[in-house]
């Protein structure tokens, strides 16, 4: 495992419970700003033994990953809202509530 990802799996780990973190934010943190590319494809990628809450990552936007990622959104909203995590009218994430800080 890279030492990148190492850094990407670090931070997603910190996410807590109802709250969630862009993509960006997460390549942010890992030490390349520019690299939320990367980060959603090692999200797409990651081992389950990893145990990372992948569910907890989202586009800036707020918005939720594609079919896909989870088998559908609504499996991705399913799992914030379990945790408390609000939703704007329009189905993305309310950033303003439910962001992270990275604190």
């Amino acid at each position: 495992m890279s030492p990148f990802t190492q850094m990407v799996y670090g931070a997603v780990r910190r996410i807590p419970a109802g709250k969630v973190a862009t993509y960006g934010q997460i390549a942010l943190m890992a030490g390349s700003p520019r690299a939320s590319r990367i980060v959603g494809a090692l999200m797409a990628a990651v081992p389950e033994r990893e145990g990372l809450p992948c569910h907890r990552v989202v586009y800036r936007d707020g918005s939720l990953c594609p079919g896909d990622a989870f088998g559908s959104p609504d499996l991705q909203r399913q799992a914030l809202e379990g945790e408390g995590v609000r939703f704007l009218p329009d189905g993305r994430v309310d950033l303003a509530h439910s962001g992270w800080d990275g604190k």
